[in-house]
């Protein structure tokens, strides 16, 4: 086995930790959502905002580390699926640090003040509208990292045009008020 196999191994292990825990984080919540299990919800957002900055921020850092040894030594930065996937990385980075972290630790202390109120829940919709986005950039990035398009792959490169697209709608249509349910 040589060293590139082994940073290999250690960049696919680091992003399959970082984005199947996000995943599942997420769809909890979106299942929450969708049964109008509001305690359920606050609790996949709990979860997230303790995980952020202990599991999925270093985890995040390890992708990008293993990555950019990967192509610093052996792959080069020159090919269009590695700018793609940097750039995929720096969005859902700057996602998680500019919109999760600060939102989850300002619904972690308005939940400590004032308990779980209407603006609270607000806040957590827009979160789950960010993580919609953020996960269709997840994907994109899985299939740059996966199928390597060059410049000439216009089918491929459209399609990440279309889920980034479809990621946005998503985000954007799904910001309706999750109300309380009467069970």
């Amino acid at each position: 086995m040589d060293w590139y196999t082994i940073v290999k191994f250690l960049h696919v292990v680091s992003a399959v930790l970082w984005v199947g825990g996000g995943f599942v984080l997420f769809l909890l919540g979106l299942l929450a959502e969708r049964a109008g299990k509001i305690e359920d919800k606050l609790q996949a957002l709990r979860a997230s905002g303790l995980l952020g900055g202990r599991f999925f921020a270093p985890m995040s850092m390890l992708t990008l580390i293993f990555g950019l040894i990967m192509c610093g030594f052996w792959v080069g930065f020159s090919e269009l699926w590695i700018v793609i996937g940097l750039a995929g990385y720096a969005t859902t980075f700057s996602i998680g640090m500019l919109v999760f972290k600060p939102t989850g630790e300002r619904m972690g202390a308005m939940v400590a003040k004032e308990g779980v109120t209407p603006a609270v829940l607000a806040i957590g919709q827009r979160m789950m509208s960010w993580a919609r986005f953020d996960y269709a950039v997840m994907l994109v990035i899985i299939a740059d990292m996966v199928l390597k398009p060059t410049i000439n792959d216009i089918g491929i490169l459209a399609g990440m045009v279309l889920v980034m697209a479809a990621g946005a709608a998503l985000a954007l249509g799904g910001s309706r008020q999750m109300v309380p349910s009467a069970a």
